[in-house]
């Protein structure tokens, strides 16, 4: 069925003018922000960034007032928008997705990929999260944001984004608080990622919340999740379940099981793990699925999930993983991000 574009643009501007009559919920300082009648009403500052192009902001004001004398002034804009908080789009952008109910990947699973990207910005001196120093293009240096984004792909919609300074970049934590956030109501989000993104601490985070995983990763990283190169010489392909055994305790004595060492994998203090405070001596039991796979230029792609092999063999799995590259690259949304936020309201911190 084919959907007209104007009902998904009505969809957005009746969410919108929702919002907006409730600025409580966005608001930095609820009952005192967006509370006075001004030129530019709380309406406006919403739907304005959706609707500027590619001219310079000051004619952009003046083509959404009509060309009006009377048009408020950029700093107008920036005053009313730096009232809003940093989640207010995310808001609109829940708002509007949950009109649509996901496909579902053999009437269960919600597909989704994730992936990060770098933006430059505007130019912002005290803004030094994301300032780079300047290079052979660049002789003042240059700001940019990196932004891990969520995407549907049985639907092509973005769901969800985590927003860093290039500075505070950190996609093993991005992907954990979208792994935290996503909805589980219609159906089993299954995430796809690639080789960025494998932790013990993403995979505890998808156990608990009661999510699927199918993440490409390093030889390097199995090599060390296997237990040395020695698993990965001689084998054309394998499909292997293993049990690990999470600790930040390299005292043996403590273990629970002593006689397994081969599943225990230390995680230091400096590495970020949810589940076990520094210095504790607990454990955090995993089972995770790696799998080996022949390319046709002779070399290996190793995924790791939760999958089970009986529902999802390793010839799916195969076919599965690459359905994440038929996601719209993030780059295509950057007008999206540039405009929606400014320095006040630009990140969630990592």
């Amino acid at each position: 069925m084919i959907v007209s574009a104007d009902i998904f643009k009505n969809l957005l501007f009746d969410d919108i003018r929702e919002m907006a009559s409730n600025p409580e919920y966005f608001a930095k300082n609820p009952g005192k922000d967006f509370s006075r009648k001004r030129k530019f009403d709380t309406q406006d500052v919403l739907l304005f960034p959706i609707l500027m192009e590619r001219d310079s902001m000051n004619r952009e004001l003046l083509k959404y007032f009509d060309f009006d004398i009377n048009a408020p002034s950029i700093s107008a804009y920036f005053q009313q928008r730096s009232k809003l908080r940093s989640d207010t789009y995310r808001q609109i952008i829940l708002r509007f997705n949950s009109h649509f109910t996901p496909s579902l990947y053999k009437g269960r699973y919600i597909l989704t990929a994730v992936d990060g990207s770098g933006f430059n910005i505007s130019r912002n001196p005290s803004d030094i999260d994301s300032y780079n120093p300047p290079t052979g293009r660049s002789g003042l240096g240059f700001h940019e944001i990196h932004v891990v984004a969520s995407n549907r792909i049985l639907d092509r919609i973005y769901t969800d984004a985590i927003i860093m300074p290039s500075k505070k970049k950190n996609e093993y934590s991005a992907i954990c608080d979208l792994v935290d956030d996503c909805q589980t109501d219609q159906g089993i989000p299954l995430f796809l990622a690639d080789r960025g993104f494998p932790s013990f601490n993403l995979f505890a985070h998808a156990k608990e919340k009661g999510i699927c995983f199918l993440i490409r990763a390093k030889e390097l990283y199995v090599q060390r999740l296997l237990g040395g190169r020695n698993m990965l010489d001689g084998q054309e392909e394998f499909d292997i379940t293993v049990d690990r055994i999470v600790t930040r305790s390299h005292a043996e004595k403590k273990r629970s099981r002593p006689d397994m060492p081969e599943q225990y994998r230390v995680v230091d203090r400096n590495t970020t793990f949810d589940y076990i405070e520094p210095g504790s001596s607990d454990e955090y039991h995993l089972r995770l699925r790696v799998v080996r796979i022949r390319l046709k230029d002779d070399e290996f792609e190793y995924l790791i999930t939760n999958l089970s092999p009986e529902e999802f063999p390793k010839e799916e799995l195969r076919h599965l993983y690459y359905m994440r590259w038929t996601v719209i690259p993030i780059s295509a949304l950057f007008p999206l991000y540039r405009y929606f936020f400014n320095a006040d309201i630009l990140y969630k911190t990592a």
